[in-house]
């Protein structure tokens, strides 16, 4: 069932895929999945050097790293997926999408839960870092390059380092929106700011010294 899903979320989310047989063959991200699924299926025996040692081939072979204790839920995307990385205690919901050098990681040495949980229909743009055992709500995006370690709320979007929430409420609920490069830029928007409020300032000092002429 798993599999089937991940082939249809292919086709659903990347124009690039035309058949059936080029997602099998030609898609990292899918067999990486496919390998971890074999890996948990093992973890979950408590045969952890075999998972592990499953789960390391992949990584050589495909460039993404994905720990056999991980909980995946159904339809992940991974679109090309070089560098993604996937700790042992992160768990993810159904209908995510992540793009390559994605890392779901921890922040330290700690035991139990260190890595975050993701919500359904979470889409994870290029290079961000989503680290420690916080929640990402359903429905949201994070940003491409963004550090994200506080919890993010459903249907937000965060950006930045660290990671902020800029937009709540405000993206499509029900399907993937896939515009991640069409996002808010906070640290532009401050300088704006910054820069018209030295104009004000500019043009006030420019009144004052034309009345003490």
């Amino acid at each position: 069932m798993y599999l089937r899903e991940e082939i249809k979320a292919i086709f659903q989310r990347d124009p690039a895929a035309r058949s059936f047989w080029e997602v099998i063959l030609c898609y990292p991200g899918f067999h990486a999945l496919l390998a971890y699924r074999i890996a948990h299926w093992f973890y979950q025996r408590k045969l952890f050097l075999l998972a592990r040692l499953i789960s390391q081939i992949t990584r050589f072979l495909t460039g993404i790293e994905i720990h056999p204790g991980a909980k995946i839920g159904k339809g992940l995307f991974i679109d090309h997926g070089m560098g993604v990385v996937i700790g042992e205690t992160t768990e993810i919901g159904d209908y995510v999408t992540i793009y390559q050098g994605v890392t779901l990681g921890g922040t330290g040495k700690e035991k139990g839960k260190r890595h975050p949980t993701i919500g359904d229909r979470v889409i994870i743009a290029t290079g961000a870092k989503v680290l420690g055992s916080i929640t990402v709500g359903e429905n949201a995006k994070v940003g491409a390059g963004a550090v994200v370690i506080r919890p993010v709320p459903a249907n937000s979007t965060v950006v930045g380092v660290p990671g902020r929430v800029v937009v709540q409420d405000g993206v499509r609920v029900g399907g993937p929106d896939l515009e991640h490069g069409k996002l808010p830029d906070p640290v532009m928007s401050y300088c704006e700011q910054l820069e018209k409020r030295i104009e004000q300032l500019e043009s006030r000092l420019a009144r004052i010294d034309q009345g003490e002429g």
